[in-house]
């Protein structure tokens, strides 16, 4: 149970502190600075609570790592659905206090839909929308799947090596899809945007959890087999 109540912590305050940044400082990509600034912000808020809850439930904090992690037999499948059912139930809280904090159709949210996901950077491209998410997925699954095997030789700066790629994949994707890797950090502001009138994000929503998803199986299986070739 304590496992479940981190993954609900972890997974409200990445909404909170990235969908809310960007709500704040935008995410054009010819705004530089609101730019970076989200990208940022997800990956410290994943080095903070990686240091903060990773000692207790691994600090997955977003359903398509669990999913690389139950694929490599890392949890059970008990463990996968509790994880899973923590992550959205806590994106959908953090969107809940961002509508708190900010208000409904507030002026001040410079996202249009708190932070929510969508496909204007690909001129409404499903395909390169799916194509972003499962490429930028692969990419972080894959490196969460190497920083904490068995084998890894790096210290304790694992947090910060994850929280960093985060950021990575975040510069490149956000004037794309808005970078989601994370079908609950969508799922949560896509709800609460429908309260604004804003039903877009809920619309393309399945991008968001379909690409993320494939792109962490392509993660595990590929990682599976270059771990067991090194071996």
């Amino acid at each position: 149970m304590k496992k479940i109540i981190a993954e609900f912590i972890g997974t409200a305050v990445l909404v909170i502190l990235g969908c809310g940044t960007a709500m704040l400082v935008g995410c054009d990509a010819a705004m530089g600075c609101g730019y970076l600034l989200t990208a940022l912000a997800f990956g410290l808020v994943i080095v903070g609570m990686a240091y903060c809850i990773g000692n207790i439930s691994g600090c997955h904090i977003n359903p398509a790592v669990s999913l690389g992690v139950f694929i490599n037999k890392g949890m059970s499948l008990k463990a996968f659905c509790g994880y899973v059912g923590a992550q959205f139930l806590g994106a959908l809280a953090g969107a809940g206090i961002l509508a708190a904090i900010f208000g409904l159709g507030s002026i001040t949210d410079l996202t249009g839909g708190f932070g929510s996901n969508g496909l204007a950077g690909v001129n409404g491209n499903i395909f390169a929308g799916l194509l972003v998410e499962i490429i930028l997925t692969f990419i972080f699954v894959l490196t969460i799947l190497g920083v904490t095997s068995k084998k890894a030789k790096h210290g304790s700066f694992g947090g910060l090596i994850i929280g960093l790629t985060l950021t990575l994949v975040h510069i490149f994707g956000i004037g794309l899809t808005g970078t989601s890797v994370n079908p609950a950090r969508s799922f949560g502001p896509a709800i609460v945007a429908i309260f604004t009138g804003n039903f877009e994000p809920i619309i393309y929503l399945w991008i968001f959890i379909v690409g993320p998803f494939a792109g962490a199986a392509l993660a595990a299986v590929t990682y599976k087999f270059l771990e067991k070739k090194n071996s």
